[in-house]
């Protein structure tokens, strides 16, 4: 065999196994994307999601339900759009991790509820996917309402990182309690029917139950002893942060707390009285509210959606309220009964919520623990680890040695101080009632809330407002000054001074 026919032979050989190549390439390419196709389908998302509600709730959404007889199935939402790495990287995590959840957990042990919320979807629903359908955000018949929202996502999405799901959380999955419009009418507890006809009558340093006339608003009041404490945290205590010291001793004058946050059966009977229809310009209303002749106070615009998230309301704790309409509230109530409603202090707040003690919290037990055990700390506190990602309502914890509900977890609490961190570097030794920080740009908010870790429940933990990033998605100009628009768990409780006259 010349060299010619070896440089043949081998040529035909290589050229085979090319085409072999080739084949089995097409093969696999074809198996591929059988097994991709398939894996895509809505049937097989159903096979590894065992959410109990999925199937029947995508039914009932628009993205099933709808005019067109247009239907969205799970990849064209759960996944980035097709064509590009990020599709098929995304496919591949979520893939495994339900085929892992499939064979791994049960179902009855997966908290579905919290699956439901924004923080969850967000993170499995992607914004150009959204976009990749909807093209256009101005179609026929949209309301004023939406082209001014989809005005502003327009021109602040990339700046602000915004999420079309903010928004329109229930497309996909129908949830009942979910609502796209401004709210209407004035919420009605069936729990409490009474209407008062008189105030409470206080003579005494006693715990009493506020009743604003008119109303079926009632608020228990405890009577809080003053005294001398050490407020912040020891450098040694763990999930410490730098702005809870240096510590000082405090001193601060006896004072009524409301007994749990205020809940929204008593912000309701203040929007009731108070509400306004329509938008008025916020510096007019700031004004005419600062007055101090006036004899009624301007109160809240109608929210946006339920302001519950559809949670419940009645003794729950109303929340996403501003820090604003939280100082209307307290005077509303003191216009109404005559005694001097007041947001706590930073030190009234850490001093009631110590209960007399110094430690990480009003209870025993070692910190750390708390972080994965909640057999001490779930029957005091309303904490990541319980509260099944929403708030509770009082009767689910036990109250400090005060009398005092809720003061850790569940929702976090204004106080009237600004924040500064450095605000205890700022105390002297012995200081009795002090007022905080003069100016500043955010207050204060203590407590943490029912997504907080442990070690951000403690008694010395400190936080503050995000004024503008709680308003990122309310597209209104002005912005509101009654309502949040990005943060579920703050709310606040009142505290009353004590009425002269009175030991």
């Amino acid at each position: 065999m010349n060299h010619w026919d070896c440089m043949e032979k081998k040529l035909r050989r290589n050229l085979l196994f090319c085409l072999l190549g080739l084949a089995l390439g097409i093969v696999l390419a074809l198996v591929g994307n059988f097994f991709y196709e398939r894996s895509s389908t809505n049937e097989s998302c159903m096979a590894c999601h065992f959410h109990p509600e999925a199937a029947d709730s995508w039914k009932q959404s628009y993205h099933y339900n709808n005019p067109s007889g247009t239907k969205v199935d799970c990849v064209q939402c759960h996944l980035p759009p097709k064509g590009n790495f990020a599709h098929f990287k995304a496919k591949a995590k979520i893939g495994i991790k339900d085929v892992w959840s499939a064979l791994t957990k049960k179902k009855e042990d997966i908290d579905w509820e919290s699956k439901k919320e924004l923080e969850h979807a967000t993170r499995i629903v992607y914004n150009s996917s959204c976009l990749e359908c909807h093209v256009n955000l101005y179609p026929t018949g949209i309301s004023d309402e939406g082209i001014v929202a989809h005005l502003y996502y327009d021109e602040n999405a990339e700046k602000l990182n915004l999420q079309c799901i903010s928004c329109h959380l229930d497309a996909g999955h129908f949830n009942p309690n979910y609502s796209h419009s401004k709210m209407t009418g004035v919420p009605v507890s069936s729990a409490n029917t009474e209407i008062y006809t008189t105030l409470a009558e206080v003579t005494s340093f006693e715990n009493f139950t506020e009743t604003v006339p008119g109303t079926s608003a009632a608020i228990r009041m405890v009577a809080v002893p003053g005294g001398k404490f050490t407020i912040g945290s020891p450098s040694d205590e763990p999930f410490r942060a730098g702005d809870e010291g240096p510590q000082k001793e405090i001193e601060v004058s006896p004072f009524f707390m409301s007994e749990v946050e205020i809940t929204w059966d008593q912000y309701w009977a203040f929007y009731g009285e108070t509400m306004s229809e329509g938008r008025i310009d916020p510096d007019v209303v700031r004004a005419h509210n600062s007055r101090p002749d006036i004899d009624a106070v301007s109160g809240p615009t109608p929210p946006f959606g339920n302001p519950d998230q559809g949670w419940g309301m009645g003794n729950r704790p109303a929340l996403t309220m501003t820090h604003y309409a939280a100082e209307v509230f307290c005077r509303w109530l003191s216009l109404r009964t005559g005694r001097h409603y007041r947001l706590p202090t930073e030190a009234e707040w850490e001093y009631a919520a110590r209960g007399g003690t110094d430690g990480a919290y009003f209870f025993d037990g070692k910190i750390r623990k708390f972080a994965k055990d909640t057999t001490v700390i779930g029957g005091y506190v309303v904490y990541s680890l319980n509260s099944r990602n929403r708030t509770q309502e009082p009767s689910r914890v036990k109250p400090n040695p005060f009398g005092l509900k809720n003061m850790l977890g569940n929702v976090m609490e204004y106080c009237s101080d600004w924040y500064a961190e450095d605000a205890y570097a700022q105390l002297r030794d012995g200081e009795k009632d002090p007022q905080g920080p003069a100016t500043g740009t955010e207050h204060v908010v203590r407590g943490g809330f029912y997504a907080d870790a442990a070690g951000r429940v403690r008694s010395a933990a400190r936080s503050h407002t995000r004024h503008d990033d709680w308003l990122r998605t309310d597209p209104q100009i002005p912005k509101s000054i009654w309502w949040y628009s990005d943060v579920k768990g703050i709310g606040f409780r009142v505290v009353c001074d004590v009425p002269e006259g009175i030991n």
